[in-house]
């Protein structure tokens, strides 16, 4: 990385339960467990993390991180929206659905953008945008 440049590296998110949307993201996207990791903010405030991510390496896609205060419980509202590039959006509910998810919106072609989009929420509630990029024909 070049000095003074940034690059975006991650997403956490606030859990109250580490094991239940590990479970889901392994099942429903595919993700991988890279690491747990127990810390502390401050000696009052003890952490635990696990790192999921669709590649072998941190360094090539940026991680899910599921994050946990122990002791505390998550916030109730989520105002984030974790969006999945996929190659089949179809197969990609269908695997949310049997993790825990619950579709929001179809999948539904927006052929004005390129893409076919759905809507699904994990097993915490949180949503998620899935998007899937549609096939130009040869000469469009």
């Amino acid at each position: 990385m070049q000095a003074g440049k940034a690059k975006f590296s991650f997403t956490k998110i606030i859990v109250d339960d580490l094991d239940r949307p590990a479970t889901f993201y392994k099942a429903a996207f595919g993700m991988r467990e890279m690491a747990r990791i127990q810390d502390a903010l401050t000696p009052e405030r003890p952490i635990e993390e696990i790192i999921l991510t669709l590649a072998n390496d941190m360094s090539s896609e940026p991680p899910l991180v599921l994050f946990k205060f122990l002791g505390e419980p998550a916030p109730k509202a989520s105002d984030v929206i974790l969006g999945f590039m996929v190659p089949d959006v179809d197969a990609t509910v269908e695997r949310v659905r049997s993790a825990g998810g619950r579709v929001v919106r179809a999948p539904k072609d927006q052929p004005e953008h390129g893409v076919r989009v759905a809507f699904a929420t994990d097993c915490d509630g949180r949503l998620l945008e899935i998007v899937q990029m549609l096939t130009v024909p040869a000469g469009h």
